[in-house]
C-alpha cells in the first residue's frame, strides 16, 4: 500500500513517521520543498508520479491566534488553493481513501457545548480566525461533493488544538503552547518576566502530537464511515490557558515570573468538543486508546526542545 502524506515535515506529519518507521506500507512524506501545494500542475505531477492509494492530508498554511489575525487573505487563499489542489490529484489519481485533518477552531462562535460533527456549519467562525476556518471548512465540503458525485472515500478528521515534539516554536507565528514554551525559555536566559498574553482564562482541549498520529491512522485503517470525527481528549481534561502557562513555568522553575498582560485579545473563550464519536468507534472496534495527560506531554515536548534547541523551527 502507498500512502502519501502531506506537511510530512509538520507536527503531525513528523510524529506519523515516527510510528510506522517499521510499517509494510510505503509512505511519501510530503513538504513544502518537495512540492508547493498551491500550484495544481505541481501537485498532480507529484501524485502521478508516486500513484498514491491513500492519502493523509495534513498541509496547511497555519499560526497561532496574532497571525490568523493579522494575515486573513494569505490564509484564506493558501488554504483554499492547497485543499482544492490535493483533492482533485487524489480524485484523478484514484486514491482510494483520503483523510483530510480540519480543526475545532473552525467551528461556530456562538454555539452550545461541546460542539459536535453535526454543527460545523452552523454559524460563523470566531472573527480572530474566519479566514482560515472558512476555507478548513470547505475542505468538508469538497469531501463531501466528492463522496455524492464520484463515490469517493474522502473524510475528515477534526482535531483540537496539536502540540508536542517538531512543533513551530515562533514567538508570533506558533500555537500557545509552543510559543509559551520558547517564551518562558528566552525569559529565563535573559532573566525577565515570564509575560502571557491576555487573561490566560480561556479554555482548550489540547491532544499530544503522538496520540493524533496513532488515531489518524488507526481512522485510515478501521474507520469504515463517510462522517467527520473529532479527535479530542474528553471535556473533562479541558484546561485553561493559565494551566499551560503554569505547567511550562513550574518545568523551568520559573513560575513566580509569570504575569498576565491583558491588554492582548483573549480570542475564543472555550471551544469545548464532544469527542463521544470517537470514545464509541475506538470502544466498538475494540481499540485500547489511552491519552497521554497534559502535563506529561508538555514536559516531554519541552524537554525536546531543549535538547533540540538549535534545529527546531522558531
Amino acid at each position: 500500500m502507498k500512502i502519501l502524506v502531506t506537511g510530512g515535515s509538520g507536527l503531525v506529519g513528523k510524529a506519523i513517521q515516527s510510528l510506522v518507521e517499521n510499517d509494510e506500507n510505503d509512505y511519501l512524506f510530503l513538504d513544502r520543498k518537495m512540492c508547493d501545494l498551491t500550484d495544481y500542475s505541481k501537485t498532480l505531477q507529484v501524485f502521478e508520479d508516486y500513484c498514491p492509494d491513500q492519502v493523509i492530508h495534513l498541509a496547511a498554511y497555519v499560526g497561532g491566534l496574532y497571525k490568523n489575525m493579522n494575515y486573513k487573505a494569505e490564509m484564506f487563499e493558501n488554504n483554499m488553493l492547497i485543499n482544492m489542489n490535493v483533492l482533485k490529484a487524489s480524485h484523478i489519481c484514484n486514491c482510494q481513501k483520503v483523510i483530510c485533518c480540519l480543526s475545532t477552531c473552525i467551528f461556530p462562535n456562538k454555539t452550545n457545548y461541546p460542539i459536535d460533527e453535526t454543527m460545523l456549519h452552523n454559524g460563523p467562525p470566531h472573527y480572530s480566525n474566519d479566514a482560515y476556518a472558512y476555507a478548513k471548512r470547505m475542505l468538508e465540503i469538497q469531501c463531501k461533493i466528492y463522496r455524492e458525485q464520484h463515490g469517493k472515500n474522502f473524510i475528515c478528521v477534526i482535531p483540537t488544538n496539536i502540540y508536542g515534539e517538531n512543533d513551530n516554536f515562533s514567538l508570533e507565528d506558533g500555537h500557545v503552547i509552543p510559543s509559551l514554551i520558547y517564551k518562558c525559555y528566552l525569559c529565563k536566559q535573559k532573566n525577565e518576566p515570564f509575560v502571557v498574553r491576555g487573561s490566560g482564562n480561556p479554555l482548550r482541549q489540547f491532544i499530544y502530537s503522538l496520540d493524533l498520529a496513532k488515531l489518524i491512522l488507526i481512522v485510515l485503517k478501521d474507520y469504515k464511515y463517510n462522517e467527520s470525527i473529532i479527535l479530542s481528549v474528553s471535556e473533562k481534561d479541558e484546561v485553561s490557558i493559565k494551566e499551560v502557562a503554569t505547567i511550562i513555568a513550574n518545568k523551568y522553575n520559573y513560575v513566580e515570573h509569570m504575569v498576565f498582560d491583558e491588554s492582548y485579545s483573549d480570542g475564543q473563550y472555550k471551544k469545548t468538543a464532544d469527542n463521544t464519536k470517537l470514545l464509541t468507534f475506538l470502544r466498538n472496534e475494540d481499540i485500547d486508546f489511552q491519552f497521554t495527560n497534559i502535563r506529561e506531554g508538555i514536559e516531554k515536548t519541552i524537554d525536546w526542545f531543549i535538547w533540540n534547541y538549535n534545529e527546531v523551527r522558531k
